[in-house]
């Protein structure tokens, strides 16, 4: 199984960032595969995408403004699975790609991520008062995974902030 390639390049509008690819993304070769993985309805459903891509669309998203990459390459079954050197590594590696590629937005895609790469431990939703990166905001939305309890309404209604920040930035 391979890690994912990255979908990145300069100046991109939004950069989401995910703990790791699921077995099924890895298997597969394109980001949140995983049938109960909500992140291409997300997208669309908080309008930052015109309809509902499909994980074989992955690298197209590069069109749109948006960029995909992971704290950890390794794919796993859980994050729980990902190690504290992996955590290590993984955080020196991103911080080295957000300041290469400088998005404007880096939205990590749940808190536990950013956790992970900002060592805080208190997160609130949306944009950070402080970016790990200077000249990135930081943007903390829930996980889209089917684990997750909240009510997609709710993770929806958190994904609209990021889309309003984006016509902000533009």
């Amino acid at each position: 199984m391979q890690p994912l390639p990255d979908h990145l390049k300069e100046n991109l509008d939004i950069v989401f960032i995910g703990f790791n690819p699921s077995l099924k993304s890895g298997e597969v070769g394109h980001n949140y595969a995983n049938k109960s993985n909500r992140f291409w309805k997300i997208l669309h459903l908080s309008g930052l995408t015109p309809r509902q891509y499909a994980p074989e669309e992955d690298y197209t998203l590069l069109q749109l403004g948006y960029g995909l990459t992971n704290i950890v390459e390794r794919p796993t079954k859980e994050a729980a699975d990902i190690t504290k050197e992996e955590y290590s590594e993984g955080r020196v590696i991103l911080k080295n790609k957000l300041k290469k590629y400088s998005p404007k937005i880096a939205c990590y895609v749940g808190k536990g991520v950013y956790q992970q790469f900002s060592k805080k431990r208190k997160i609130e939703w949306g944009i950070q008062e402080e970016s790990v990166v200077e000249g990135v905001i930081d943007f903390v939305a829930p996980s889209s995974s089917g684990l997750v309890r909240m009510k997609i309404d709710e993770i929806v209604s958190i994904y609209k902030e990021l889309t309003e920040l984006k016509k902000q930035k533009h």
